[in-house]
């Protein structure tokens, strides 16, 4: 595991978006990316759009998208799903077609196989090349909460009242936020080639230093995270402010040969 303290949201929104953009332009239109929604993404995000508009960025002709979650039970084409905040925030601008990028299906009526369809959607792609995750303030990672197994697979989840709260925001209320959602598995996410971890603000900074520094526990479901060959965690000052070993992963990242990247 990397880590990478940086001084703001900005330096990890550009480092993130550098390691996105590396990806696709090495694998010339046959990328792979997984993306997750919420606020801690969005400055990557928007990085990646200016980029692209400004004529800097790769081609993301051939670029397929499968997001962590989605709801389950809001209206077809609430502005609240994932699918559509995804196509809002990043694939519509970077001119990635609706068919190439994939969720888990909220269809009521196919609940019961949501996960093992999108399992197999997966492994049908070849797997995730680079997956950007944030990380939830009890430690949570896409919609595994506390206590997730850490072999899980995509399935449906209900949501804590925490989880709840912290994503009324998005909402009218706590009361309008769904109590289930579809959720990849901590055994899914950990298929990914390369895990990229985007972690800012204070409030993140309890969370970040369990995960990376604390146990192996399903307690903390974003410890999985320590299991895995390739992980890059970008940090700002606050998030990072909880690592006993900050100023030891400050001079490492400082000396790393510049061919070895992220």
């Amino acid at each position: 595991m990397e880590i990478v303290p940086l001084a703001d949201a900005e330096q990890v929104a550009r480092l993130a978006a550098d390691v996105v953009e590396g990806l696709v332009r090495a694998r010339r239109g046959s990328a792979v990316l997984g993306l997750a929604t919420g606020s801690t993404p969005l400055p990557t995000y928007r990085e990646l759009i200016r980029r692209h508009r400004a004529g800097s960025g790769p081609s993301y002709d051939g670029v397929r998208c499968f997001t962590l979650d989605e709801y389950v039970g809001l209206p077809a084409g609430h502005p609240e799903s994932y699918r559509a905040t995804i196509a809002r925030e990043l694939t519509d601008p970077l001119g990635i077609p609706a068919d190439r990028v994939h969720g888990p299906s909220p269809d009521p009526d196919q609940l019961a196989t949501a996960g093992e369809r999108y399992e197999e959607a997966l492994r049908a792609a070849g797997g995730v090349d680079v997956q950007i995750l944030g990380i939830g303030t009890d430690g949570h990672l896409a919609f595994n909460e506390p206590g997730s197994s850490l072999a899980s697979l995509t399935r449906l989840k209900t949501l804590t009242e925490e989880t709840r709260r912290d994503n009324a925001r998005f909402f009218g209320s706590v009361a309008e936020v769904p109590r289930h959602v579809l959720t990849q598995g901590l055994g899914t996410i950990l298929r990914a080639r390369h895990l990229l971890l985007l972690a800012t603000g204070a409030a993140k900074a309890a969370a970040l230093a369990a995960a990376v520094e604390g146990p192996l526990s399903a307690s903390c479901p974003a410890s999985v995270l320590q299991l895995h060959p390739h992980v890059t965690v970008l940090a700002d000052g606050s998030a990072a402010a909880g690592l006993a070993r900050r100023d030891h992963y400050r001079e490492v990242y400082a000396a790393k040969p510049a061919w070895q990247g992220l």
